[in-house]
């Protein structure tokens, strides 16, 4: 078994994303019972979500836009730490896949700049033959030429 074709990052990615999810519901659960990390991170997220859904669900069912009651502060800091919690996942998950994309691409520049390298080197050793078939014919004509000016013998 060879172990450079073992995929190693694709291994550790699926460990990043797998220990997001249990990083996430701990700093969700931090930010529930920290005052200050309640206040200032995860209320004002959870109460401009709750009303730019409440004003995009009155727009949909044809309501006029009215005023929008703020969420109690309990129910603003669960849905702030959800929300959170998700932006985390989602944002190592976006890291997972930006980091997988750099290394294919990588990988793919690398083997076109091989490619490029062979076929360099293809066109190279073409035109060497090119060359050496030139003398080649040059010399074969110049035998023939000497063959053709020597006497004939009689017969």
């Amino acid at each position: 078994m060879v172990v450079g074709a073992f995929p190693i990052a694709k291994l550790l990615m699926l460990g990043i994303r797998q220990v997001s999810r249990p990083l996430a519901n701990s700093i969700k659960a931090n930010a529930r019972r920290n005052e200050f990390f309640k206040r200032y991170v995860c209320l004002p997220p959870a109460q401009a979500y709750h009303w730019i859904e409440m004003k995009t669900k009155m727009r949909i069912m044809g309501f006029k836009s009215g005023m929008v009651q703020p969420l109690s502060e309990e129910v603003a800091a669960d849905l702030g730490a959800e929300l959170l919690g998700e932006g985390i996942v989602f944002f190592i998950g976006g890291a997972c896949l930006f980091a997988e994309y750099m290394r294919q691409s990588t990988n793919s520049a690398r083997k076109e700049e091989e490619l490029n390298s062979t076929l360099q080197n293809l066109q190279e050793q073409v035109a060497q033959l090119s060359l050496t078939i030139e003398e080649l014919d040059a010399r074969i004509r110049e035998n023939n030429r000497l063959i053709h000016s020597l006497p004939q013998p009689s017969k």
